[in-house]
């Protein structure tokens, strides 16, 4: 009877020791004292929802984007919907949007019953290819998508030029690019719109928020019209004014972030530039760590940005493996790093393909990348232990796979 040998090399997957002994998630929340004490003195005090914090939060977030107005919603998705509705979408309109990213980018433009149309990617970005857009134009567009992936903005000012010669607003998904600049401008500050995301994983947390910048003041008036059913004041108004007379004006949601989140949101935010050069700096580590290795090709930064680094996504070269991304995925589950993949393409999904006919083929960069996609760990709380067992388990794995 013969048994293989198990080296400090061997996978976990296939019975040697994993590189770490705890499992280390993609994304995690930092919640520190001053958070605690913040949300605690919220709730002792009058207001736990639509009062002043909501304010706080909305002006010191404008201040730090450079934007005119941002209004706040309870979560990245009530953000999207809400700018899809200020900007007037309704049935027969089209959207023009990635399928690289979470579904609930789409989702925003068919809860106002018009219809999101989908443009690859460029290959180095992955973000929306404008010479893609500009092909899926029709006279049914009311507006731009764009998704800044991975926290590495858009070609904005690309997208910009062609909006502005057909007529159409931007709204940007910019939830993971809190931080992020473009061309020296703070994305926030940019497009017509710029909608937010505060979930744990994200650069700030309010537990569940999001948020939509604006320099519009109509758009404004509409968002927050939109988070408070369509009704043109709010409870801390109407006591101010001591009145007690509300009008609903138009068909809105309950999309209200509680008082409590913005206490933690603001206390969050007065620690981005370091949670930012936190990330950079694990971002960095990365770079130099897998540029030699054949099979890891790492992200990909043009040089008129500035990226936050909300993911970290690597792309496998099969050729240069003996394996695929799910084998490869699970060898790095099997050694304890909380490995990930973004995104499963938009029109992958049962819904898309079933309502739209979509069929595999049909944006063929997305779909390469997806293939090949493998997101590594990365938030500002990673010590610097845990950024070497990453690239401790990405060697140990490659050298296992390569060819």
């Amino acid at each position: 009877m013969t048994t293989t040998a198990v080296t400090p090399e061997t996978l976990a997957i296939h019975g040697g020791k994993p590189v770490r002994e705890k499992f280390l998630p993609y994304g995690r929340q930092s919640v520190e004292e001053n958070d605690i004490e913040a949300v605690l003195a919220v709730l002792r005090s009058d207001w736990l929802t639509t009062g002043p914090k909501v304010q706080e939060f909305e002006e010191a977030f404008a201040e730090r984007v450079g934007a005119g107005y941002a209004i706040t919603f309870s979560s990245g998705t009530a953000a999207l919907h809400a700018a899809t509705f200020a900007a007037g979408l309704k049935n027969g309109d089209e959207v023009i949007t990635t399928p690289m990213t979470f579904v609930a980018t789409a989702n925003s433009v068919l809860y106002q019953g018009a219809t999101p149309v989908f443009a690859d990617v460029s290959s180095d970005t992955l973000n929306l290819d404008p010479e893609q857009v500009v092909k899926k134009i029709s006279s049914k567009t009311r507006a731009i998508l764009p998704v800044d992936y991975a926290g590495h903005p858009a070609d904005l000012s690309t997208i910009i030029e062609i909006a502005r010669q057909h007529d159409l607003l931007i709204i940007e998904d910019a939830a993971h690019a809190l931080g992020a600049e473009h061309q020296g401008k703070r994305i926030g500050s940019i497009a017509d719109m710029t909608v937010f995301s505060f979930h744990p994983v994200k650069h700030v947390t309010t537990g569940e928020g999001g948020m939509v910048t604006t320099d519009d003041e109509q758009l404004r008036a509409k968002l927050r019209r939109f988070r408070n059913h369509g009704i043109s004041s709010d409870a801390r108004e109407r006591q101010r004014a001591g009145e007690w007379q509300y009008e609903m004006v138009e068909l809105g949601y309950n999309y209200r972030l509680p008082d409590f989140a913005c206490a933690l949101g603001i206390q969050q935010l007065k620690r981005l530039d370091r949670n930012l050069a936190r990330r950079r700096a694990v971002a960095a580590r990365y770079a130099a760590a897998f540029r030699e290795i054949p099979g890891v090709i790492t992200p990909r930064v043009r040089h008129d940005v500035t990226h936050a680094w909300h993911l970290y996504p690597i792309r496998l070269d099969l050729a240069r493996l003996t394996s695929d991304r799910a084998e490869v995925f699970r060898a790095l589950r099997g050694e304890n790093i909380g490995v990930n993949v973004h995104y499963i393409p938009v029109h992958y999904h049962p819904y898309y393909r079933q309502r739209f006919g979509l069929r595999n083929g049909e944006f063929p960069i997305a779909e390469d990348a997806y293939a090949r996609l493998i997101s590594l760990p990365m938030f500002h709380g990673m010590t610097d232990e845990d950024v070497d067992d990453v690239i401790a388990a990405v060697t140990k794995v490659w050298r296992h796979y390569r060819c």
